[in-house]
């Protein structure tokens, strides 16, 4: 059935499909995974953050290195060691409380009881989980990737990577989606059983892998880790590179926020009836909708000024998030509809936040290639994650911290009016990272200017 359709082979469509059901997976549980390492396991703010931020910027640092091997071993043994590692992890993420609730640390049964899981540590043993996904997620950046630029041609390689991003955000749209009915039925244990729904995914995804994809066009092949590690030094060294991968960790560090700080904000601002699972889902929708038309648009402009024009965009975006304080608690009525003044600003922002993603994130790569060295544009590229890298772990870890700082969890508190007060400047997050793209964006604009002055010195 799949062996032929529209001019693709039968390996195409499987590492489609299956990329599909692994972005599912992935943004159902990573949509809601600092919630759930605070509300199941007891972690701080500033815990979660740091745990999330490591996790997701090994998942940007890694696929390089795990790309190399999949070219050693070959593509289909990749992913059926990549979906066998994330079966495995998304199963210890759901079963793992049951672990612990089986050994009297914890009580699920009439809310989230503590009973010595706190004092124990032992919620700490969710760490090597998550680094069984992380591994696992990281075979499956480069291989699904790989897999379409080799099962394509050069006539239809463009319709084959629309196809794909067409699937990673068809993924990522139904995970997020999940998530919402799960908690309105579950209460919090729906952040448990999420992972189950993301064990089924991934194991389908196996099973597709062992019986249908077939290729044998890229075994024994590819860079060895040497290779690797020294472009990797080569790329650190190299000045203009590193300045360009710094200044872009400013934009992600505030991209990041939209699963580091937005869902247990929006829960503690604008009550539990929230659903921030669906909220994110604006960004995927609106980049969707804009990144073609945007991208036409600014073809005849430089990449360095579609870039620019998408970093001053972040600001107001982190503002429009801001500003959903300001117009205090009273439900705003839309339609038949009535939401939060917080909900209806993070939408807003999440929107301005996709609007500048989709004049940044296209040109990026373009502009990046520009600035290796002739005849080594592949190897750089291999390390153009390395902002989201860097993001993750900054973004999400002062994400905890301004977290707790601003906009604590409720439950620490005696009284909702103590906790009120606590968090009456909870907007200020936001301007933190107003001020982190400011400065993003004004330094991209130096950039500009100095790498120019360079270019024609060098002329």
């Amino acid at each position: 059935m799949f062996q032929r359709l529209k001019g693709f082979t039968r390996a195409f469509w499987t590492a489609n499909i299956v990329e599909l059901l692994e972005r599912g997976a992935y943004y159902g549980v990573f949509i809601v995974i600092t919630l759930y390492l605070s509300r199941i396991l007891g972690f701080s703010d500033v815990e979660a953050g740091i745990i999330s931020g490591v996790f997701s910027g090994g998942l940007y640092l890694l696929p390089t290195f795990t790309g190399a091997l999949a070219d050693k071993i070959g593509f289909k043994y990749s992913l059926i060691i990549a979906f066998s590692l994330l079966t495995i992890g998304y199963f210890g993420l759901g079963f793992f409380p049951t672990l612990l609730e089986s050994k009297g640390l914890v009580d699920y049964s009439e809310g989230i009881k503590f009973t010595g899981l706190l004092e124990s540590g032992k919620q700490w043993g969710i760490v090597p989980i998550m680094l069984v996904i992380m591994i696992g997620g990281s075979f499956i950046k480069s291989v699904i990737t790989g897999t379409v630029a080799k099962e394509t041609t050069e006539v239809n390689r463009a319709q084959g990577f629309s196809i794909f991003y067409m699937m990673v955000n068809i993924g990522a749209f139904s995970g997020k989606t999940l998530v919402k009915p799960l908690r309105n039925s579950m209460g919090d244990m729906g952040l448990v059983n999420i992972n189950y729904f993301s064990t089924g995914m991934t194991l389908l995804a196996l099973i597709l892998i062992i019986f249908l994809y077939k290729s044998s066009k890229h075994d024994g092949k590819g860079k060895t880790f040497r290779d690797i590690w020294r472009g990797l030094v080569k790329v650190v060294s190299n000045g203009r590179l590193v300045s360009l991968i710094i200044i872009i960790t400013g934009f992600w560090i505030v991209q990041h926020q939209l699963y580091a700080t937005m869902p247990k904000y929006v829960l503690r601002m604008a009550g539990e009836s929230a659903a921030p699972s669906w909220y994110a889902n604006v960004n995927p929708l609106v980049v969707v909708l804009t990144v073609t038309w945007i991208t036409r648009l600014m073809k005849s402009k430089t990449p360095l000024f579609s870039m620019t024009l998408g970093m001053f965009i972040m600001p107001l975006s982190a503002l429009a998030m801001a500003s959903g304080n300001w117009f205090g608690h009273t439900p705003i009525e839309i339609g038949s509809f009535s939401m939060h003044p917080v909900a209806i600003m993070m939408i807003i922002g999440i929107a301005l936040q996709a609007l500048g993603e989709s004049f940044i994130s296209p040109r990026f790569l373009e502009f990046f290639s520009l600035q290796a060295p002739k005849g080594e544009e592949g190897m750089y590229l291999g390390f153009s994650h390395l902002h989201s890298f860097l993001a993750s772990v900054l973004g999400f870890s002062l994400s905890g911290f301004l977290l707790s700082k601003y906009c604590p969890d409720p439950k620490l508190f005696e009284t909702h009016e103590a906790w009120e007060a606590a968090a009456s400047n909870a907007h200020f997050i936001w301007y933190y990272f107003a001020g982190i793209a400011l400065i993003a964006a004004v330094a991209l604009i130096v950039y500009g200017k100095v790498i120019e002055h360079l270019d024609a010195k060098k002329a």
